[in-house]
């Protein structure tokens, strides 16, 4: 691998004011860095300099979903019943059905006796009467309705443990490591469970896969069958920043909330599991949210699909390839300490051709006061064919001295 120094950009410059970029001379064992689009860190590396509030709750995470980064988290991967926090991955299947197309919104929906006969919270939906997926979706999200959910899963599966296994599929397919679903609804199943980090991560591909959907959560109630009712997410109506996102509740549960808030362009995501009432895993969440946006701040290190640098390559018919990234890159920094980042390229050498546009080539690493906090993937953003016969023949001679 080659280091070097390089040039920020100039997004880069502008954001961060006194950025430098200087040559990586040894690896922090064991730093937890955000190094995935999709995949936020547990443990954040870089310390706030406003002390963290205390949380009282079983478990709980905040997250920057511009970032990926988790900015405080506690017992964050422990085992938890995740009550109706459970109908977020009920969701995603669903919308990720209407996108499909394999279902439509006004497709009318029988309700069985089973759905009917659903505990818990409800819809009220009338076996008599086909209900539609709009209407069933908008049960589900905003009233919590376990016949509602029920309802979808034997649309999509036929039946709830077919649906069950459609869960679990998807869970593995994002990450959720920790997770098992056993039904739709979150009804209490000693192998019905998920974590703080795991519910994160899906509330967060939820956000970022249906943004045409995503607006049910911050409905604040739904009329159905002549009975409305309130969605129970109480910082809707206390927060105006605050747009969902879930909440849950059992006896073996306890109070528990996903809140997700957007102040400007930056998205905040907060888990509160396992809260002694209704309206502590609302004031838990609260904290949370405040506090993040207090502390930290969310800075722009890269712009997708402009060139970072220039990577000299051998035996191609270029001498060099544009090198930059897919993804916006992001990190959360200390509020105010944005002029300790520092940044530094380590490029594979030797960078052969053929090189395919997309190729990873390198890697971006970031340090904050002089430790490891970030690395991120770079590619090539063209691509460079073989050389000719001659090009391929000097730089393999080349290759060999060097």
């Amino acid at each position: 691998m080659l280091r070097f120094l390089i040039t920020p950009i100039i997004a880069l410059t502008l954001l961060l004011a006194g950025v430098v970029a200087q040559a990586e001379t040894s690896a922090q064992a064991g730093s937890a860095l955000p190094t995935s689009s999709s995949s936020p860190s547990v443990s954040p590396p870089i310390p706030a300099a406003i002390p963290a509030p205390t949380i009282a709750a079983t478990s709980y995470l905040l997250l920057d979903m511009a970032s990926h980064q988790v900015l405080l988290a506690a017992n964050a991967d422990e085992p938890r019943e995740p009550a109706s926090l459970t109908k977020l991955m009920t969701a995603y299947l669903a919308f990720s059905a209407l996108r499909d197309k394999s279902i439509r919104p006004d497709q009318k929906v029988s309700i069985s006796e089973r759905a009917k006969s659903a505990i818990g919270s409800r819809m009220f939906a009338d076996p008599r009467v086909p209900v539609s997926v709009d209407e069933l979706l908008h049960g589900m999200i905003i009233q919590s309705g376990n016949d509602a959910s029920i309802a979808l899963a034997e649309l999509l599966a036929g039946d709830e443990t077919a649906f069950a296994a459609m869960m679990n599929a998807q869970a593995q397919k994002m990450g959720l490591t920790k997770t098992h679903f056993v039904n739709s609804t979150g009804l209490p199943n000693p192998q019905h469970y998920s974590t703080a980090a795991d519910m994160a991560k899906l509330a967060a591909a939820l956000i970022r896969d249906f943004p045409e959907y995503y607006p049910l959560y911050s409905q604040k109630e739904y009329r159905y069958n002549n009975i409305t009712q309130q969605n129970r997410n109480r910082l809707l109506t206390t927060d105006p920043y605050v747009d969902g996102v879930k909440t849950g509740f059992t006896d073996s549960a306890g109070w528990c909330l996903i809140a997700s808030a957007k102040r400007g362009e930056r998205r905040l995501l907060s888990v509160v599991l396992g809260a002694a009432s209704d309206t502590a895993r609302a004031s838990e969440n609260q904290k949370l949210l405040n506090w993040g946006y207090q502390a930290f701040d969310v800075v722009q290190l890269y712009p997708a699909g402009q060139p970072v640098s220039k990577l000299p390559v051998w035996k191609g018919s270029a001498p060099d390839v544009a090198v930059g990234f897919l993804d916006d890159r992001y990190l959360s920094v200390p509020k105010g300490q944005s002029d300790k980042l520092q940044v530094t390229l380590v490029a594979q050498e030797p960078l052969t051709a053929p090189i395919q546009k997309g190729q990873n080539v390198g890697t971006i690493h970031v340090q904050f006061a002089g430790t490891r906090v970030a690395e991120f993937p770079l590619v090539a953003q063209e691509e460079v064919a073989a050389g000719s016969l001659w090009r391929r023949g000097w730089d393999a001679v080349r290759l060999w001295f060097k």
